[in-house]
């Protein structure tokens, strides 16, 4: 096979997302590489993560603390509070459907958006923001949607399935529903999902460690963290 070269372009500073006080730098692939899907699937076993028509590496010069992480879908057993939320969302339905813009989710996506993170910088988006976000198109991007026995749209987790893994991109839920674990529930069911297309990894993108906002990617067992030794389970 031919080899290619791929470029690599590395973002200006700008503000860290996690860290207040800190600036944050990526590495992106070129965006108008060819065969970029098929790059993508690789680069997801190198720790790239994609949002909207990027895809992107933390590469900051002072910070090492972004930690690529996913779970090996053979290994993964639910532990008892994750087989409670099984339990609890047995009446919801999973839908694989084609990533696009609908009023429906538009309108989902803003509640959540609104309730869980104003003033996070992704306030009051509108349908375009909505696209450019979440999926492109070379992405192999699917919505999953959770709808209970009704029908009514609970959730959609947004998931790129390639032949390496599955990438957990976003999930966004009824805000409303806070005892059924929404959030927990999509990744279940994203390792489900992933099994039963005899995928090997869900990745779950980056853990930092004591980082409030991260602590439940550590529920997922076994996790694996990409270190310079290479895919390492995490203590």
């Amino acid at each position: 096979m031919k080899s290619e070269t791929i470029r690599l372009f590395q973002t200006l500073p700008h503000p860290c997302g996690y860290f207040a006080e800190r600036t944050a730098q990526n590495l992106v692939i070129d965006p108008s590489a060819p065969h970029l899907a098929r790059i993508y699937a690789h680069a997801l076993t190198r720790g790239y993560r994609r949002a909207g028509g990027h895809v992107y590496l933390p590469q900051c010069p002072q910070c090492r603390a972004c930690m690529p992480t996913r779970v090996p879908v053979a290994d993964f057993r639910p532990d008892r509070s994750q087989r409670r939320n099984l339990k609890r969302n047995a009446d919801l339905s999973l839908i694989v459907a084609p990533a696009r813009y609908s009023h429906e989710y538009f309108t989902l996506y803003r509640r959540y958006l609104d309730a869980r993170h104003a003033g996070g910088g992704m306030d009051d988006p509108d349908p375009q923001d909505f696209s450019r976000f979440l999926y492109t198109k070379w992405s192999p991007t699917w919505f999953l949607e959770l709808r209970d026995a009704a029908g009514e749209l609970l959730a959609v987790a947004v998931t790129d399935i390639a032949a390496t893994g599955l990438s957990a991109v976003y999930t966004f839920f009824d805000p409303t529903c806070d005892s059924r674990g929404l959030g927990t529930h999509a990744i279940l069911r994203q390792i489900e999902l992933a099994r039963a297309r005899g995928i090997p990894h869900v990745y779950l993108g980056y853990w930092i460690e004591h980082h409030a906002k991260m602590d439940y990617k550590t529920r997922f067992r076994p996790l694996e963290l990409l270190t310079p030794a290479g895919w390492t389970a995490a203590a």
